[in-house]
């Protein structure tokens, strides 16, 4: 069994329907292929901060595609965890002073990417789709298309964000109910 199937197993039966879309969205399919998946798989679990989930994606991903697109994954959550704060906030502030100033934030793996510039979009648009980064949502969205990928290939991926996200959760809540809980002394 991987670790992947083992931490499946870990998503409580009232999320049953999360646990195998979690199997349904990394599996093959025409829009993206297995690198894709596992990249953008990784690189949201990284943003939701579930460790045990980022070991197994990577687990999965290592064997499935290669460590490239670990790689890539992990730089696009890093960067995406820096940008989607930066840019959010200078979204909803909509005072321009901000937008006229120079973030002055490194970001040279965009343009350095292990895997294909295309790949590494499409990780950070799932990252800020999950973030909930409009302004980085439209910027990668647009970088995907101009890559060469297609809507589909945005849809998949913003597809798999939102079950390794929905994953993330149902594990931390069926974590926190049967964590014990101090009585009052009192």
């Amino acid at each position: 069994m991987s670790a992947l199937e083992t931490l499946a197993l870990s998503i409580p039966e009232c999320a049953k329907d999360v646990r195998l879309n979690l199997g349904a969205v990394l599996q093959d399919g025409p829009a993206l292929d297995a690198g894709q998946r596992c990249g953008v798989a990784l690189a949201v679990a990284c943003a939701t901060g579930d460790a045990e989930l980022v070991r197994a994606l990577a687990s999965e991903a290592r064997t499935r595609a290669g460590e490239p697109v670990v790689e890539d994954a992990l730089a696009a959550a890093a960067l995406m965890a820096m940008n989607n704060v930066y840019y959010r906030f200078r979204h909803r502030v909509e005072n321009p002073a901000y937008a006229r100033r120079s973030p002055q934030l490194r970001m040279n793996r965009l343009t350095q990417p292990a895997t294909s510039k295309a790949d590494f979009e499409l990780f950070a648009l799932a990252v800020s789709a999950y973030n909930d980064c409009e302004t980085c949502i439209r910027a990668h969205e647009r970088a995907v298309l101009a890559g060469g990928l297609g809507e589909d290939h945005v849809h998949e991926a913003v597809r798999i964000a939102a079950v390794v996200a929905a994953a993330a959760t149902a594990r931390a809540a069926a974590h926190a109910s049967s964590t014990p809980t101090l009585e009052n002394p009192s």
